[in-house]
C-alpha cells in the first residue's frame, strides 16, 4: 500500500498583527478524501508535532467534504496527534504533501525538517506535492547536489495577486511567488482563485483552496503510476 505524509502548520499567528491563523481546512481534506478513495494511506504531520492550529475562517461544514472528515474519529485522532516532522522517517513515505494557510508562511520556509524529508522522499523517487501557500515549504528545500528542488521547474502557488485580493501583502513575511521565482522556479499563474495544478515529472502544486481536490487527483495518478 502506498503511503503519503501530509504537513500542517504549527503557527497560530499571522507574524507581528496579533491576527489568529493555521491551517486550511479544506485544502487538506480535499486531497485526502482522493487519497483515501484511491486506497492511499496518511499519516498528518506538523512542524512541532501534536493538535495544530486551524484557521477559523476554514471552518466550513456546509463543504460535505470538511464535515466528513471532522465527523470521522481516526482523523480526529490523527489530527490530535500530529506527528512532529523531525520525527518522521521518510524512508516509510512514498510522497509528501504539504497544505496551505497563512500560518505556513511563518514555519515552513525556514524549517530543516522540511529540506531533509522533502529531500529524502524526492530523492528516493517520490512525489513532492503543495497547494495554496503550502508551496513555501518547497522555497529553500535544496537537493543533495546543493540545487533548489524547484530550480528550473513548472509550478505554481499562491500568487502576489491573491495575497493582494486577501489584503494580506504588507502581512505576510514574503511575497510567495516572488520568493520561488527567486530561487528558479518557473511559477506559472491563474486567474485569481481558479482551479489551477501543474505538474512537472515528480512536483505537483495547486494555486489556491479550488485547487486542493485536483492536486490530490495528480498525487493519485502518479502514485499508480509507479
Amino acid at each position: 500500500m502506498k503511503k503519503i505524509l501530509c504537513v500542517v502548520t504549527s503557527n497560530n499567528v499571522k507574524g507581528a498583527t496579533g491576527i489568529p491563523t493555521g491551517f486550511w481546512l479544506s485544502e487538506l481534506t480535499h486531497p485526502l478524501e482522493k487519497f483515501s478513495a484511491a486506497g492511499i494511506e496518511f499519516e498528518l504531520a506538523s512542524i512541532k508535532g501534536g493538535k495544530p492550529p486551524i484557521d477559523g475562517d476554514s471552518l466550513d461544514f456546509s463543504d460535505p467534504i470538511n464535515k466528513k472528515f471532522w465527523d470521522d474519529a481516526d482523523f480526529q485522532a490523527k489530527l490530535t496527534n500530529t506527528l512532529k516532522l523531525d520525527d518522521v522517517n521518510a524512508a516509510e513515505f512514498d510522497a509528501i504533501f504539504f497544505a496551505g494557510g497563512h500560518g505556513v508562511m511563518w514555519d515552513f520556509v525556514d524549517s530543516a525538517a522540511i529540506d531533509k524529508v522533502t529531500r529524502e522522499i524526492y530523492e528516493r523517487g517520490g512525489i513532492v506535492s503543495a497547494v495554496c501557500h503550502g508551496p513555501a515549504a518547497l522555497v529553500n528545500v535544496k537537493l543533495s547536489d546543493g540545487k533548489f528542488l524547484v530550480d528550473g521547474k513548472n509550478l505554481t502557488a499562491f500568487t502576489n495577486g491573491e495575497e493582494a485580493d486577501v489584503q494580506a501583502t504588507n502581512i505576510v513575511p514574503f511575497l510567495l511567488e516572488t520568493e520561488l521565482k527567486k530561487h528558479g522556479a518557473i511559477h506559472h499563474a491563474a486567474a485569481n482563485w481558479s482551479n489551477h495544478v501543474v505538474e512537472d515529472g515528480r512536483l505537483v502544486t495547486g494555486q489556491n483552496p479550488a485547487s486542493a481536490a485536483g492536486v490530490g487527483e495528480a498525487v493519485v495518478k502518479l502514485l499508480k503510476e509507479e
